[in-house]
């Protein structure tokens, strides 16, 4: 067995989610949030074979260049390999994230059936956010695996790297394109989508104004357009997308944000008290109201209207957290340590 098969064979017994080796260093991994170190160190020997055997000559090449390299790879009868590789102190590290060989069914990772409903729209913006870590990709591959086996569309996906792989359905057809590798950037590649006659686009990481530009744009010309942010609710969100725009060009991003955004998804991993992970989350679907405060520069009070948006599906994340501990998912702590308010979470435990 192959010295990069053994190591990543033996962390998906462990049930970990990241893999870290380093030159003249211990093997380290993340189970459960927590890292954990092995006794087994990599040699400079050894870390030349692992690349060899899931690094291709050109990325090898392009990493010696510059230091840093994001890719993929399938390991047949193992999983995808999401792979990091760059330089600390003179010596080559790399970061292996372990992603299922298949999409996840949403119902298997504790998504809520409301999120799934957003794929009955016919356009909007659909952002799902959290720190990185926290599951966004997981809960938009489920997302775009529940379009591919249930309607008719066609969907493009606009990654770096590419990391769920999808296939064709007997209803709906799915092209993925790798930045670097298909298409030159987002921005570019997100141009050429708006003439590629897609139902959905998912944009693997908003990162700049253009890409948020032509977003948002292609959700109001009658696309549903999946993205990623880096936020940690639905109302910084909101903010988030505003501020990214020249000051004089606010108010109508304003203005297109309140009618674009469908619905955000502010999602969290806790350590649950059984040895896995639980989703945590926070739930906005656009509506009249959220929309109006959007539009009126009161975003702080979207935080009240999801509160008491339940019948529509919506929640925060400090009622998601406190559900969690009645039912004796997670702990008190934890849930402390997943929210910015605990005195929230500590009145919704005594009502």
């Amino acid at each position: 067995m192959s010295i990069s098969r053994e190591i990543i064979s033996n962390a998906i017994k462990a049930g970990a989610s990241d893999i870290h080796l380093e030159e003249e260093a211990p093997i380290a991994v993340r189970i459960n949030s927590d890292i954990k170190i092995s006794s087994q160190n990599i040699d400079s020997s050894q870390m030349n074979s692992i690349f060899k055997e899931i690094i291709s000559d050109q990325d090898t090449k392009k990493f010696n260049e510059c230091g840093d390299l994001d890719t993929s790879i399938g390991i047949e009868g193992l999983s995808r390999i999401r792979i990091n590789a760059y330089i600390s102190n003179n010596r080559r590290c790399l970061t292996l994230r372990i992603l299922p060989n298949n999409p996840p069914a949403w119902e298997n990772i504790g998504l809520p059936k409301e999120f799934i409903k957003l794929a009955d729209l016919h356009k909007g913006l659909i952002l799902c956010t959290g720190p990185t870590g926290s599951g966004k990709s997981t809960s938009l591959a489920a997302f775009i695996n529940y379009i591919l086996e249930s309607k008719r569309k066609h969907i493009i996906t606009i990654e770096d790297p590419i990391e769920y792989e999808f296939s064709h359905t007997s209803k709906s057809i799915i092209h993925q394109r790798e930045v670097k590798r298909d298409t030159f950037s987002f921005k570019s590649a997100l141009k050429a989508a708006l003439r590629e006659d897609p139902d959905v686009i998912y944009i693997g990481e908003m990162r700049d104004l253009e890409t948020i530009q032509l977003a948002i744009t292609a959700a109001e010309t009658g696309h549903l357009v999946l993205g990623t942010l880096h936020t940690s609710s639905a109302a910084k969100t909101v903010e988030r997308i505003v501020d990214v725009f020249p000051g004089d060009q606010q108010e109508q991003a304003r203005l297109q944000a309140s009618t674009s955004i469908a619905g955000i998804f502010s999602q969290t991993l806790c350590k649950n008290n059984f040895g896995k992970r639980s989703l945590a989350y926070e739930l906005m679907i656009n509506n009249i109201a959220i929309s109006n405060l959007i539009r009126e520069r009161k975003v702080t009070q979207i935080y009240s209207q999801l509160q008491t948006g339940q019948n529509d599906g919506m929640n925060t994340i400090d009622q998601c957290l406190s559900n969690l501990v009645k039912k004796g998912e997670i702990s008190l702590e934890e849930a402390f340590s997943k929210t910015t308010n605990p005195k929230a979470i500590e009145q919704l435990l005594n009502n």
